[in-house]
């Protein structure tokens, strides 16, 4: 009875009603049973008979009052103690696929668009180097060697033969032909068969500038013959491995050589197109393309840097003609008598020295000897004439 009062707390008249006809119930079937319960008070068969009245009664009035409660929460389907029936029981055994989610509709991504590249500002045009064409100065630059520069022992400027000699064999040094060839207009000194130039006008290659050149005693200098490939520069690059007369050959070939201004002609020295270019740009390509002809005739090579800097140069003009160079003929221009020699402060003369040897008893060469401030020597009024060789029979030595 206590449990049927615990059910009526926690359910009210249907938690009572309900326990109590179960404990009545069970008291009546025992004493249906067994015929007795004595601690139930049950004496006999008839008053568990009356017991079992009394919990079916008790039994419907907690089920009366139950149901409007189920009903009006709406637990009544719900109920966590519902039994499954057996089959449902052995089929849950059994695993049961879970169904395929019905995939949720896929968000569309937004796509940002990629910003287009802003345009770089369009290069200047390189120039190409395909396909140079035939007898262009970049084509032969294809067929010149490059190496290292060599060691510059044994250099002297007397490897390379007398200077200004005449290798063409037409009565003229070499000077005098390349005066005749690059001055215009020019004059020549009566009786030197159309070869000795007295003065002319160069319109320089190299700076573009008009200069006079008058032969003569501190005018001469003014218009100098530069080696294009300087001797030094093509001792370094082979040309210590040519014969004397190859080398000669070299230093008086009209192609290797050009008139120029005396001031730039030293400043260019022994430089090559790596180190040095003619201030006059447009007169660059050719320039490079001469060296090319000169290096390309007399297998001599070239160092990585000159030949980066010739190819760089001749990229921007690749139709550029490889240069060609013959003989200079005699003549061509106006004939007239030799000034008389100019009037010049007096001067102590050296004497000859007193063993009466040919040669100037301080310096070996005409070279060394103008390069000291002496010179020229005049025929008949010079004692130095003698001590040198008038090669072109002018009557002036160390001019």
């Amino acid at each position: 009875m206590a449990v049927a009062f615990l059910g009526g707390m926690t359910s009210g008249v249907s938690g009572f009603c309900s326990v109590a006809g179960a404990y009545v119930l069970v008291v009546a079937v025992v004493g249906l049973v067994r015929g007795h319960v004595a601690w139930a008070r049950l004496r006999g068969r008839a008053t568990a008979g009356l017991a079992l009245a009394a919990a079916v009664v008790l039994a419907g009035i907690g089920g009366a009052t139950a149901a409007p409660v189920e009903r009006s929460t709406g637990l009544e389907l719900a109920g966590p103690t519902a039994t499954a029936p057996t089959g449902a029981a052995s089929a849950s055994a059994v695993p049961t696929p879970s169904p395929t989610p019905t995939p949720s509709p896929t968000a569309t991504p937004t796509v940002t668009p990629t910003p287009s590249p802003t345009p770089s500002p369009t290069p200047s045009p390189t120039p190409t180097k395909a396909a140079p064409a035939r007898g262009t100065a970049l084509a032969a630059l294809a067929t010149v060697a490059v190496k290292g520069r060599a060691p510059k022992t044994g250099y002297d400027r007397a490897q390379f033969g007398t200077a200004w000699k005449d290798v063409d064999r037409n009565g003229c040094d070499t000077r005098n032909d390349i005066l005749r060839r690059d001055l215009h207009p020019f004059t020549l000194k009566a009786g030197t068969h159309g070869c000795l130039v007295l003065s002319g006008t160069l319109k320089s290659p190299y700076t573009g500038a008009t200069k006079a050149f008058v032969r003569g005693q501190g005018t001469s200098s003014a218009v100098q013959i530069d080696h294009v490939v300087a001797l030094s520069d093509a001792w370094q690059k082979g040309a210590q491995q040519l014969d004397v007369g190859t080398r000669t050959a070299f230093a008086n070939d009209p192609l290797n050589l050009l008139a120029v201004e005396g001031a730039v002609n030293q400043a260019k020295s022994d430089g090559d197109a790596a180190t040095w270019l003619p201030p006059r740009k447009a007169y660059r390509c050719a320039y490079v393309a001469r060296q090319v002809a000169v290096k390309v005739r007399y297998h001599l090579w070239m160092t990585a840097a000159e030949h980066d800097a010739v190819e760089r140069i001749l990229l921007t003009c690749p139709g550029q003609k490889l240069p060609v160079a013959g003989a200079v003929a005699l003549g061509g221009g106006r004939v007239v008598s030799a000034p008389a020699p100019t009037t010049t402060a007096p001067r102590v003369v050296t004497p000859p020295p007193p063993s009466g040897g040919g040669t100037d008893p301080h310096f070996a060469t005409c070279k060394a000897a103008k390069a000291a401030g002496y010179g020229p020597y005049y025929r008949g009024r010079d004692a130095e004439y003698g001590w040198y060789r008038d090669g072109d029979s002018d009557g002036i030595v160390c001019e």
